[in-house]
């Protein structure tokens, strides 16, 4: 699909794209030349731009990136048409939710262990895994490889309006208003999920927080939004040191 006229809006949300895959890279969340992130562009979320089929996390560019419009199923026949699941995913969840303005899916160790889980609920026991108190849908049946119209929307249906979705047998996906809002919940997310197995693998009864301290420690989160602009601009800095050709 014809790119939109360069733009500063358009530029800066790539960079932050292709710094997200850099960033997953480095952290290990990445498999091989799968997994997917996307951003929406338009208002009703339905033009997006995602990763290239089968390109590494550690290589993607800023303007590797392609635009894609949801309604148009002719963009796989394109060249680096994204795969098969990437495409049903991302396109999924940007129709059904147009407040979404950023999808990040991929297969972080922690996370994904969880998800393998007969059990894979997150209980509150410390501030990490608390943060994600009723903001956490947990989808218990999988599907296999996403590819297919079908398996996106039940996808969409099951993160309902929680901003997290851990996909049983599968993976994690995170979203958020904006790449940095997103990847800071994918960051927290696999940090939880690490105390999480952590504690459970001592053997120990979980001090689980109760209800109504859970509610108010997830709700305390909302006053420190802003370290995600911060962090996510630090990490940038060090890519701009190390990889400054993410921004290309």
């Amino acid at each position: 699909m014809k790119d939109m006229p360069a733009d500063p809006a358009m530029t800066a949300l790539r960079a932050d794209l292709a710094a997200a895959f850099r960033l997953a890279a480095r952290f290990n969340w990445h498999e091989s030349v799968g997994n997917h992130f996307s951003v929406a562009v338009s208002e009703d979320g339905r033009r997006f731009l995602m990763n290239p089929k089968w390109r590494h996390f550690a290589s993607i560019r800023a303007n590797d990136l392609l635009l894609l419009d949801a309604d148009d199923p002719d963009v796989m026949n394109g060249p680096d048409a994204p795969d098969a699941s990437a495409w049903t995913i991302h396109g999924a969840l940007h129709r059904a939710r147009p407040d979404i303005r950023v999808v990040l899916h991929c297969h972080p160790p922690h996370a994904t262990a969880l998800a393998a889980l007969k059990n894979p609920s997150m209980p509150p026991i410390d501030m990490n895994t608390a943060r994600f108190f009723r903001d956490l849908a947990i989808d218990p049946d999988c599907g296999g490889i996403a590819d297919d119209a079908a398996e996106g929307e039940r996808i969409a249906a099951a993160l309902g309006d929680c901003s997290t979705l851990l996909m049983a047998n599968h993976g994690l996906t995170c979203t958020g208003t904006t790449v940095a809002q997103a990847f800071e919940q994918l960051y927290f997310f696999e940090k939880a999920a690490q105390t999480l197995l952590l504690a459970r693998a001592s053997g120990q009864d979980l001090a689980v927080m109760s209800d109504a301290v859970a509610a108010h420690t997830a709700e305390g989160w909302k006053a420190y939004a802003g370290m995600a602009d911060a962090h996510f601009a630090y990490l940038k800095s060090v890519l701009d040191r190390e990889e400054p050709d993410y921004r290309d």
